[in-house]
């Protein structure tokens, strides 16, 4: 019997949530998806391990005994490959992150690491809007740069600054002459966001926090940031995005405007709790030093008009 360790994962996750409409967001996938996998699984194992007969999902006592040992399994794996990595001449670290990353603060975080700890290499992986874990959901990282907030629990989170909102408008929309708008002004626009199972990232940027109970009304979802740009400037919707956008992603045809009166988005270093070993714990103290003594970057970031 061969089965991949995701679908173990995956299987530990809907065990503790026994709900699939709960699961599927913390894993970054369809409820489809996730179903088949769960009939692929047993039909590896050869038994049934979940009960769907009753309006709750539960445990098959055969199901019960195999989420006991798939949890040991993982633990001993995850425990191998750290040690594994400790004990080598020179560990790796997988880093995920979103477009943009850290903005200003990125480059010195990595060239700060790679001065301080020469013999580990970084793995740099870009994720699209698609995983805002930027891989730590499917563990394909180790630490990640991303914003905040997600569905994806357990993680330790080491916040870098707080970067105010912009609303992108195409220069002829009626709003776009304005020196500031707020959640009111555009909560009923056409808006582009991020395609993704993660409600939690998508109500944020949805302004869903705003809207006093008003459903979100023509949502489009792209897979970039590109995407989105691309739409605002075609006339066809609007965007919640951050300040660094005007600096980082500027398009002819795209008119940043402040959104004043709801929270920032928040760029922090986060890894699995309980997971990623000292060459981790490495990264995360080099990013928490670069963040404390570049304070003139993150005031520039968190106050770019000012």
């Amino acid at each position: 019997m061969d089965v991949a360790t995701q679908k173990l994962r995956n299987f530990v996750v809907v065990a503790e949530e026994l709900n699939l409409s709960r699961a599927a967001p913390r894993l970054f996938v369809t409820q489809q998806a996730l179903s088949k996998q769960l009939r692929d699984l047993e039909e590896a194992v050869g038994v049934r391990l979940l009960d769907r007969s009753t309006r709750r999902m539960a445990l098959t006592p055969a199901g019960e005994a195999f989420l006991a040992s798939v949890r040991e399994a993982l633990a001993v794996l995850d425990a191998g490959v750290a040690a594994a990595r400790s004990a080598g001449p020179g560990g790796t670290v997988r880093l995920g992150f979103l477009m943009g990353g850290a903005l200003e603060l990125t480059t010195p975080i990595l060239a700060a690491f790679s001065a301080r700890c020469p013999d580990i290499e970084l793995e740099l992986h870009e994720t699209g809007l698609a995983d805002p874990s930027a891989g730590l959901a499917d563990g394909s990282s180790d630490v990640a740069i991303l914003r905040l907030p997600l569905a994806l629990p357990d993680l330790d989170v080491l916040p870098l600054f707080v970067e105010p909102l912009v609303v992108a408008l195409p220069p002829h929309h009626r709003l776009a002459g304005r020196a500031s708008l707020t959640a009111e002004d555009v909560i009923d626009e056409p808006l582009a966001v991020g395609r993704t199972a993660d409600a939690v990232w998508r109500r944020y940027w949805t302004l869903d926090e705003q809207r006093g109970g008003r459903p979100p009304g023509l949502v489009r979802e792209t897979t970039t940031h590109t995407e989105e740009l691309q739409l605002v400037a075609a006339g066809l919707a609007c965007s919640i995005t951050v300040a660094g956008a005007r600096r980082h992603t500027p398009l002819a045809g795209v008119r940043y405007v402040p959104l004043t009166g709801v929270p920032g988005s928040t760029v922090a270093v986060a890894r699995r709790r309980g997971q990623g070993g000292p060459d981790v714990e490495r990264f995360v103290a080099v990013a928490r030093g670069v963040r404390d003594r570049e304070s003139a970057i993150v005031r520039a970031i968190e106050a770019p008009l000012v």
